[in-house]
């Protein structure tokens, strides 16, 4: 009798084996990162800018909570610790009273954490009072997808006995998720993001008062995405380039999506990450570094030569058509 083929599985439980597994993109010993010389680029990764944004950020953060003698921050999947070199670079008010905490599941890029900072492979569970910082990080969880067939059906996905994957659909959803339109055109998909709706929530849990901050691509609502060719947000990268079809070697590649912020929980307030910028500081920043270059060019150290990359930073990040238009939300406890 021939062994017993593996039965198809929902898109969300091949994607975590993919990038998640034993072998996968993220857990493997030279797995994916973050970095020019990585397998893409975030905010954090342009330059230190970034980071001193955040810090601003949360100095009022501490200031709203009353300046607590304890002040945790929670980075949760901070990959390389970018982020945190940065806003620790940065100086921020509540450096003192400052709980740095990076959250990362690759033991490999966990090694790579500055001093000053707490690393985990998974989030903290006790009740904090500080702010919960997720920046790119909701794209990478798993979730399901939904095709347009006659009506909605969910995707699986299938292993032969080569071990070559393929798709194959569902009965349609009765009833469908409340997101989904009622009609779309055939072969239209959207990501169901459960999974980073649970995120959200259980982070909110976590905060005894504070903030919570995801920076993410997105949209406003699931149905843009269903009117959208789905090459377009449902996308794999590699060496910081776009990659193969996100069934092609599992494990050798990332796999990410826009997210449809219509399926978190309601955010008490979502802007651009270029309004949020602007918000808090980086137009500041930025003035601050062509003065300090302006009065030190002729005689340009390290740190002059860091004052004058903001210009190029603070353009890459308020860019319309990439960065600048990243969504960030934000619930406060």
């Amino acid at each position: 009798m021939s062994a017993r083929e593996p039965q198809p599985v929902p898109f969300d439980e091949f994607m975590r084996e993919a990038l998640y597994g034993e072998n996968g993109f993220y857990t493997r010993p030279d797995g994916g990162h973050a970095g020019r010389r990585g397998d893409f680029l975030t905010s954090p990764e342009v330059g230190p800018l970034f980071g001193a944004v955040i810090a601003n950020y949360l100095d009022a953060e501490w200031a709203r909570l009353g300046r607590p003698e304890q002040f945790t921050v929670v980075d949760a999947g901070a990959g390389p610790g970018t982020l945190a070199r940065s806003i620790l670079a940065a100086g921020p008010a509540c450096a003192d009273a400052l709980d740095y905490v990076a959250v990362e599941l690759s033991a490999s890029q966990r090694e790579r954490h500055p001093d000053g900072v707490t690393s985990l492979a998974t989030m903290p569970t006790a009740p904090l009072d500080g702010v919960i910082i997720a920046n790119e990080l909701l794209d990478n969880l798993p979730f399901r997808l939904a095709v347009f067939d006659s009506g909605w059906r969910e995707a699986y996905v299938a292993v032969d006995q080569s071990g070559a994957p393929s798709e194959m659909l569902s009965a349609p959803f009765d009833p469908p998720p409340a997101q989904l339109l009622m009609g779309a055109a055939l072969g239209a998909r959207v990501p169901l993001v459960e999974q980073a709706a649970t995120f959200v929530e259980d982070a909110r849990q976590l905060l005894r008062s504070g903030s919570l901050l995801i920076i993410d691509y997105g949209v406003p609502l699931t149905a843009e995405l269903a009117m959208r060719p789905w090459r377009e947000w449902l996308r794999t990268y590699r060496g910081n380039e776009r990659g193969d079809h996100y069934l092609t070697a599992p494990g050798s590649q990332d796999i990410t999506t826009d997210i449809p912020f219509d399926q978190l929980p309601e955010a008490d307030a979502m802007r651009t990450q270029a309004q949020f910028l602007q918000r808090w500081g980086i137009d500041e920043l930025v003035t601050e570094g062509k003065r300090v270059w302006e009065a030190q060019a002729a005689r340009p150290g390290l740190e002059v030569m860091r004052m004058r990359s903001r210009i190029s930073e603070a353009e890459a990040l308020l860019d319309p058509s990439g960065l600048g238009n990243f969504l960030v939300a934000e619930w406060r406890a």
